[in-house]
């Protein structure tokens, strides 16, 4: 199978540069000091870790979620594979030979691609780890809680337009509660977990719809309601492109310092 070069659509460059100065270093730090087994399972190589995320997405997620954590298929970030995994060398196996026992077929991937997805997996153990270790006062709130709520809620409901689309009432409700401060600060800056979706117009003005898995000015392929992988020439069809994280990749190259604390102070308000 040919290596996809897929698009970045969700920015995921620029939002991780954006995640690193608002947190700080030492935030990050904390994660490689605290883990120091775990991070040699790791490659801690950011483009080989993006392209198993896109790899895995676009053919994984289906059963096991986008974030690893489980769906049809079982939680990869829990699974003793992953964790008994180097180098890819267990997932690789269970890639290329599938678990037809299971329901899962064979996928015939490169080396690269497979080392990639297990590097992604990998860094999921460690965020998941460390999300835990945060939770037992490894990064105190009060170092991330340095800004003014009022504000925050002001800019919730004003400038930053995050009303139109939550409510603190609603899918926000007692958010706080749900995440440790670090994760929740995260997940603030760098929403995951929803796939774009695409309407590719065919000549004959018949429309297919499903998830995007591949975008570029050449090509673009989806994966249909049915499972199917489908694709196309763009110089054939019309492509509309619905990704429900253009707000958020939107604001965040607008966001200030201060806005980002102010609204993390904010939603720490949300227990």
């Amino acid at each position: 199978m040919e290596r996809r070069n897929l698009v970045d659509i969700d920015g995921n460059a620029g939002m991780a540069w954006k995640v690193y100065a608002f947190l700080g270093v030492s935030a990050i730090l904390l994660v490689l000091s605290s883990y120091p087994g775990r991070a040699q399972s790791a490659s801690g190589n950011t483009t080989a870790i993006e392209n198993g995320q896109k790899q895995f997405v676009a053919n994984c997620s289906f059963c096991h979620g986008a974030e690893a954590t489980g769906g049809r298929g079982p939680d990869l970030v829990r699974s003793k594979l992953v964790a008994d995994d180097e180098g890819g060398n267990r997932i690789g196996e269970v890639i290329r030979d599938g678990r037809p026992q299971k329901g899962m077929p064979a996928f015939t991937m490169t080396s690269e691609e497979i080392q990639d997805i297990a590097d992604f997996l990998h860094s999921r153990v460690l965020a998941a780890e460390h999300s835990r270790t945060m939770g037992n006062g490894g990064y105190p709130l009060s170092r991330l809680l340095t800004g003014n709520a009022e504000q925050g809620k002001a800019y919730f409901d004003g400038a930053g337009g995050c009303s139109t689309c939550h409510s603190p009432a609603g899918d926000l409700a007692h958010i706080a509660g749900k995440y440790e401060p670090l994760q929740l600060e995260l997940r603030m800056l760098y929403p995951r977990g929803v796939t774009p979706t695409v309407t590719v117009t065919l000549p004959s003005g018949e429309n297919v719809q499903g998830e995007l898995v591949h975008l570029d000015e050449f090509n673009v392929a989806l994966r249909d309601a049915s499972g199917w992988y489908r694709s196309f020439s763009r110089s054939r069809v019309r492509v509309s492109v619905h990704d429900p994280l253009a707000a958020h990749q939107a604001l965040l190259s607008k966001l200030t310092s201060d806005d980002m604390h102010n609204l993390f102070a904010y939603l720490e308000t949300l227990k």
